[in-house]
């Protein structure tokens, strides 16, 4: 087994969602938006709506937190090998490589033995299963911890440093006893 034909195992799945993130999803994402109807989700912050599962994902990696799936699921209806491939729209361009690097934090944050994998003792179909649990699980945390943001400010994700903000926070946790300043690059 091979970390490569693993990772196209893995990018063949598509993972879960509680349904009850569908509102936080349409409202920040085009996510279901049909193209005649591209022009009214312009004002949206991101595009497809895997693009809000990436960012609960980090959410949910930088907080080192995961939370087990719910109540009712749901799927983007998209395999993770096509996220992030479309290019000129919203003038963006590609991000193949966040794909691997979302793998690579699996691999790294997972319970998964790979000498139990290369010995034939579990399928590739199982070790991808637990790769994409934690996928979820983290996903999932995100999902919840932007609810909450959501909750106590309606508008947080609207000024222009939220989504930076949240993230930021992870990374740089602010102490009571002094401000921490970011330095720009």
């Amino acid at each position: 087994m091979s970390a490569e034909k693993l990772y196209d195992v893995w990018a063949r799945r598509n993972p879960k969602w509680e349904i009850r993130f569908e509102e936080i999803i349409h409202q920040f994402t085009d996510y279901g938006v049909g193209s005649s109807e591209l022009t009214t989700a312009r004002g949206k912050t991101l595009g497809a709506g895997y693009e809000i599962y990436i960012y609960a994902f980090f959410v949910g990696l930088y907080a080192d937190k995961k939370r087990e799936l719910n109540g009712e699921t749901k799927t983007f209806g998209q395999p993770i090998q096509y996220w992030g491939n479309l290019e000129n729209r919203k003038l963006r361009k590609a991000y193949p490589r966040l794909r691997e690097y979302i793998f690579t934090a699996l691999l790294a944050k997972t319970d998964l033995d790979l000498i139990t994998l290369e010995k034939g003792n579990m399928t590739d179909s199982q070790a991808v299963d637990i790769l994409k649990d934690t996928m979820e699980q983290y996903a999932n945390y995100g999902f919840y911890t932007i609810e909450e943001k959501i909750k106590d400010n309606p508008n947080y994700f609207y000024k222009n440093t939220g989504f930076l903000d949240m993230i930021l926070d992870l990374l740089v946790p602010l102490s009571n006893d002094s401000d921490v300043e970011i330095e720009e690059l």
